[in-house]
């Protein structure tokens, strides 16, 4: 199992990290990748990670990986339909339902105080934080934990970050927007551990 790690350089979503530095063999881009390298990387791994800003329509191209608005948009969705995909993004919910994707994916996900404020649930910087810090670690170590399926990383994600959600208004909110559509037919998932991260930009 190969797996491609998209994630734009930015400051702002420096706290996803977690999610994949612990994933042995992955090939990462995050800035400076030309649109064919982009597509051809994404047609050569078998499962996908996406991940910093986006919307409806995407995820947002802030530090050159490919050409135009978006890094991921409606240009790389033919590319993305028979991969193992991971969507983590502000409402990526809706492209990926838009699109009739399958993965792991996130509703509109606070993680910054502004956003916070703009859906109603205004909290300080260290509720943000403790959101975003606990909900990338657990998925990280989901995903080096129980790599047997996207259900269980899934169910795990979920259970955990339940825990925080509980105390948490932030945490609260985005737990209810954490998402799993299945590939049917496919059988259980298998995470394969290669030899070194790559890392490309």
């Amino acid at each position: 199992m190969k797996t491609l790690i998209i994630h734009p350089d930015d400051p702002s979503t420096d706290f996803l990290h977690p999610i994949y530095s612990g994933l042995k063999g992955a090939t990462v881009l995050t800035k400076d990748v030309s649109q064919k390298q982009l597509e051809k990387e994404i047609r050569r791994h078998d499962q996908i990670l996406m991940m910093g800003h986006g919307s409806p329509s995407g995820l947002f191209n802030v530090a050159g990986v490919g050409e135009g608005y978006f890094t991921i948009g409606e240009k790389q969705v033919p590319l993305l339909r028979d991969k193992h995909c991971i969507f983590i993004w502000c409402n990526a919910d809706k492209f990926v339902s838009r699109h009739q994707l399958k993965g792991l994916y996130t509703g509109m996900f606070i993680s910054e105080v502004g956003e916070s404020i703009y859906c109603g649930v205004p909290a300080d910087q260290e509720t943000v934080d403790a959101s975003n810090s606990r909900f990338a670690d657990l998925l990280g170590q989901a995903i080096l934990q129980a790599p047997e399926d996207f259900n269980q990383i899934f169910e795990r994600v979920k259970g955990a970050y339940g825990e925080l959600a509980a105390v948490n208004e932030i945490a609260s909110y985005n737990h209810q927007r954490w998402y799993f559509q299945p590939r049917e037919g496919v059988p259980c998932l298998k995470l394969g551990k290669l030899k070194s991260s790559t890392y490309i930009h």
